[in-house]
């Protein structure tokens, strides 16, 4: 029998906070959460995924229907999300989290330009170079008008992770704008937070 939660109205990362409780106390093989808005069927559906279900999902224009299947026999205990763990035994990982289009105060031009140079040398950290978050305003920086989405395209080739608020997307209305990095919540954000050994706040 299917478990269906009703998320509508919700924020994220609370549709995702729900179903993982549910998942968490439950072997489901089957679920169903209902959701109003684009950032949590991103989430949903990446989440379900990585847990093993095959996501299908289908919306009428006012609420979207994530499900998820897979196989009794495959329910299993929650595990740690690739996206925010990294690889034990592996080098010091640096989490970067940009929270707008600039860096400093004063001169807006020269803070953008700042910001721009600070990407365009990130790779620079070499492999201690982990995960880049990006939260309010900054999620505009991983948009289609972006100066710098060349190079943060390039970063995600070398498997740097790079995660954008999907909040933040939905509430600047920029959700279809986005043209690198996985839309994530905030669970994502503060799990990647506890497992890296820095993290830088710009």
């Amino acid at each position: 029998m299917i478990k269906e939660l009703d998320c509508r109205k919700l924020e994220c990362p609370a549709p995702v906070l729900q179903t993982k409780k549910l998942l968490e106390s439950n072997a489901l093989s089957q679920i169903r959460i209902l959701v109003d808005n684009d950032a949590a069927v991103e989430n949903l559906s990446r989440f379900l995924n990585f847990n093993g279900f095959e996501v299908s999902v289908d919306s009428n224009g006012i609420f979207s229907s994530v499900e998820g299947k897979k196989d009794a026999a495959d329910a299993k205990k929650l595990e740690p999300d690739p996206t925010t763990a990294p690889i034990p035994g592996s080098s010091q990982k640096i989490m970067v989290m940009i929270s707008g289009t600039q860096i400093g105060k004063g001169d807006e031009k020269l803070g953008e330009k700042l910001m721009t140079n600070f990407i365009k040398t990130l790779k620079e950290m070499g492999e201690e170079l982990w995960q880049l978050v990006f939260v309010n305003h900054g999620v505009k920086l991983t948009t289609m008008n972006s100066a710098v989405l060349e190079e943060l395209q390039d970063l995600e080739t070398d498997h740097i992770n790079i995660l954008v608020c999907g909040a933040c997307l939905t509430h600047l209305r920029l959700m279809k704008e986005k043209k690198v990095g996985q839309t994530t919540n905030m669970l994502d954000i503060v799990t990647a937070m506890q497992y890296a050994d820095k993290v830088i706040n710009l």
